[in-house]
């Protein structure tokens, strides 16, 4: 096996080789604020699981170290996730209701089973899959899901605990358990919600203003959760009497994560096996969307097909430290990028800091009160949801629109999986309906020039007795019969037709089916007289028609452009007449 295919598949072999000490002084810097970040983190997603808050913290360990190993982004942070968390929550519940233990081995299945439906999915290279997901399906996923979550975490704030698996059951939950609300952790939430939204908001330009450099001022302004966490828990330790009915997150075994091979329990595995390909598919969305919206900032590339690969082995080392799914989040994603990052190394130190928390630091934050843990998730999510995007889908395209508030409303008021999977089927159906009707445009000739554009939005010479459809698409199985419809259609409504040109320049390429339904056409127009015709046919597509009979039986001729078609058939006299 060559050096270059070891480089390609697990790249630290790669960039290694010019790990500088400048690097990893940067990497190291960006390290200690995600970890001061992923700490509360990933308590709070673990619990949002429904999981022991330990959980989240093994799954920022070995899963971080995997990625450093394969990942090509030098800026995505992996670990525990909000909509991962809730999706999560919704697969393991059966479980979980029957015993803790079974939930977490639940958990552990579910990562193992994405892991492994990401890593063949990369080896086979089908990163192109995701794109079949449309942009407005996710985020009418996304935005329902980030009101759940929220919402979810009301009940924490307000002292008493309500379940629910989406917003009918939580409000119903929240209001019958409405007597049960504590005044102390309600003051509090919210003293700790308003501090984390302020500083999110102005922290950054207030610290500078009172002299503090940039960098000094945004790292401070993004610590504030982990500072509220220290807080909480020293306050929580010093047994003041008025905090006593202040729910903590309990105890969290302090050591490390045991290394092993998950259950062979086959019930379980095969009813998360949808689930876990879902959170997989929406996972490597979104860490996709992430990793590549940053290196266009940095002019760096993403190999998408590799990223399957390396959130594959992420999920897969998640699964054998017991911990839950992972993917790339978007809020610490940009915080490390910010931080200095220069290569995956960061979320390797990471890791690091993260095992070093869990093994020193575990006993200690078993006191951090639940509120703020919860209003660390509430802020997390709240910049997931974006109204702007059903005013933008619904001017833009009604049947994206349709999706994305099927997509919603199910998600909201029904669960994340009937959501999810809704949004996959109604995403495939689109497409499918829409390059089952391709844009089949009549053109004609922009007077003094040789360039040819639809009738119906130019001022453009048209040929009486000749008709030129331009197909805006390729052409395969499941759109052809449109394209014959739409024939028939030009010769009832033109009886003096005398021929017919396909302009073929936005046509790539061209199937059996297609094939054979054009000779069947052929066939049809020369019973009528008619001439039929091709234009601006380009290599590969008339590498396919010279393969079957349809030039030898052409009734017409094949131009190079379409103004020699149409000064083939003498529309200049025509029109001049």
């Amino acid at each position: 096996m060559n050096l270059g295919y070891i480089q390609r598949y697990i790249p630290i072999f790669a960039w290694g080789k010019q790990y500088t000490r400048q690097l990893a002084i940067s990497d190291a810097t960006a390290a200690v604020i995600v970890t001061l970040m992923l700490v509360p983190q990933a308590l709070a997603y673990a619990i949002l699981s429904g999981l022991p808050p330990q959980i989240g913290l093994y799954a920022s360990m070995l899963p971080l170290i995997a990625y450093a190993f394969f990942g090509t982004s030098n800026t995505l942070a992996i670990g525990p996730v909000a909509i991962a968390a809730l999706m999560t929550a919704a697969a393991i519940k059966p479980f979980s209701v029957i015993s803790p233990a079974l939930g977490i081995e639940a958990a552990v299945i579910m990562a193992c089973i994405s892991g492994g439906f990401l890593l063949l999915s990369g080896v086979f290279r089908l990163g192109f899959l995701a794109n079949f997901l449309s942009h407005s399906v996710i985020s009418g996923f996304i935005s329902a899901a980030s009101i759940v979550i929220a919402t979810s975490q009301l009940p924490t704030l307000l002292g008493f605990t309500a379940k629910g698996d989406n917003m009918i059951e939580l409000v119903s939950g929240i209001v019958n358990s409405f007597n049960q609300v504590q005044a102390t952790t309600l003051i509090l939430s919210l003293l700790t919600l308003g501090l984390l939204l302020t500083t999110r908001k102005y922290g950054k330009t207030f610290l500078m203003s009172i002299g503090i450099n940039a960098f000094f001022s945004q790292t401070l302004a993004r610590a504030v959760p982990a500072l509220l966490v220290i807080v909480g828990t020293l306050a929580m330790k010093a047994d003041i009497s008025w905090l006593s009915n202040v729910k903590t997150v309990g105890e969290i075994p302090a050591g490390l994560p045991s290394i092993g091979l998950p259950s062979m329990n086959l019930e379980i595995w095969h009813a998360l096996l949808m689930p876990a390909i879902l959170i997989s598919i929406i996972g490597y969305v979104e860490s996709i969307s992430v990793a590549q919206n940053l290196a266009m900032k940095r002019r760096e590339r993403i190999h998408p097909d590799q990223e399957l690969i390396a959130l594959g082995v992420s999920n897969l080392a998640a699964g054998i430290s017991a911990g839950l799914p992972v993917t790339g989040g978007v809020s610490r994603s940009v915080v490390n990028m910010d931080a200095g990052a220069q290569t995956p190394a960061a979320g390797l130190l990471t890791a690091f800091g993260m095992l070093a928390a869990t093994y020193f630091m575990a006993a200690w934050l078993g006191d951090l009160p639940r509120f703020i843990l919860a209003t660390t998730i509430i802020v997390a999510v709240l910049s997931l949801f974006d109204f702007s995007v059903f005013k933008h889908t619904w001017h833009l395209s009604k049947q994206d629109f349709f999706a994305l508030c099927i997509t919603f409303f199910l998600t909201l008021f029904i669960n994340v999986e009937w959501g999810i999977s809704a949004g996959v089927i109604l995403s495939v159906a689109l497409h499918l309906y829409k390059t089952s009707r391709p844009h089949i445009a009549v053109v004609g000739q922009v007077r003094g020039t040789e360039h040819f554009r639809n009738i119906n939005r130019h001022e453009v010479d048209v040929c009486p007795n000749v008709v030129t459809l331009r197909i805006d698409e390729s052409l395969f199985f499941a759109n052809v019969r449109y394209l014959e419809q739409r024939v028939h259609t030009i010769l009832a409504d033109n009886p003096n037709l005398e021929h017919l040109v396909l302009m073929f320049s936005a046509v790539n390429d061209i199937d059996a089916s297609a094939v054979e339904a054009l000779e069947t056409l052929n066939e049809h127009l020369q019973q009528h007289g008619i001439g039929f015709h091709f234009s601006e046919v380009k290599g590969p597509v008339m590498d396919s028609l010279k393969k079957s009979n349809l030039l030898k039986l052409l009734n017409g001729s094949v131009f190079l452009t379409q103004y020699k078609a149409y000064e083939a058939l003498s529309c200049f006299n025509a029109r001049s007449a």
